[in-house]
């Protein structure tokens, strides 16, 4: 399947609202990417199907999940995890995305990990931040986005966690393990300094 036959696919199984969410972080991983020294056609490619399960019934993402193996625990939190896990599936049996760099990044883009790789980062980011994102920390997200990878997702991650603490919901583990190995990152290269 070709470029434009996949972005026929993806757009054909989500909302025009979705789509141009994903268009959105499409156009802003690419960005990101050559910024910061990922692979841009690996940053096109994750975007585009970060969000391909996104508008499913939570009922099928749970199933699919539950039926594929694939990460039990994220079925014990915020069904806004499930989508993620149940998309990197769906890329690599429905589209042959063999690529697990690819798989990883849109299977991390919204609980991020301790270990996350470039394009983990980018495309995470990129979604936090594409154009059509309109929240109260969006703008300070975008700025320090262009100076600093690694701040600008600790301030992405605090913003979720804010979030759900204000909405009186669990916080997924990974997400604080990300949000604290970022910070421990960034105070041992200022150490280094």
């Amino acid at each position: 399947m070709d470029r434009e036959q996949l972005m026929e696919a993806v757009k054909a199984n989500m909302p025009e609202k979705r789509w141009i969410h994903t268009l959105g972080v499409m156009d802003m991983a690419v960005q990101l990417a050559h910024r910061y020294g990922a692979d841009p056609v690996k940053a096109d490619l994750a975007a585009l199907l970060h969000d391909y399960c996104k508008n499913w019934p939570v009922q099928q993402q749970a199933q699919l999940i539950k039926d594929h193996h694939l990460s039990q625990d994220v079925l014990d939190f915020d069904k806004e995890l499930w989508h993620a896990h149940a998309g990197a599936y769906m890329a690599k049996t429905q589209f042959g995305i063999e690529d697990e760099e690819v798989l990883d990044a849109i299977r991390y883009h919204t609980s991020g990990r301790e270990r996350m790789t470039l394009l983990d980062k980018v495309v995470c980011l990129a979604d936090y931040i594409e154009p059509g994102r309109h929240f109260p920390e969006v703008d300070t997200i975008r700025k320090l986005a262009e100076k600093s990878l690694d701040k600008a997702l600790i301030a992405g991650f605090d913003s979720t966690i804010g979030f759900l603490l204000s909405k009186g919901k669990r916080i997924f583990p990974l997400t604080v393990l990300t949000r604290n190995k970022l910070l421990e990152d960034g105070k041992a290269l200022e150490e280094k300094k």
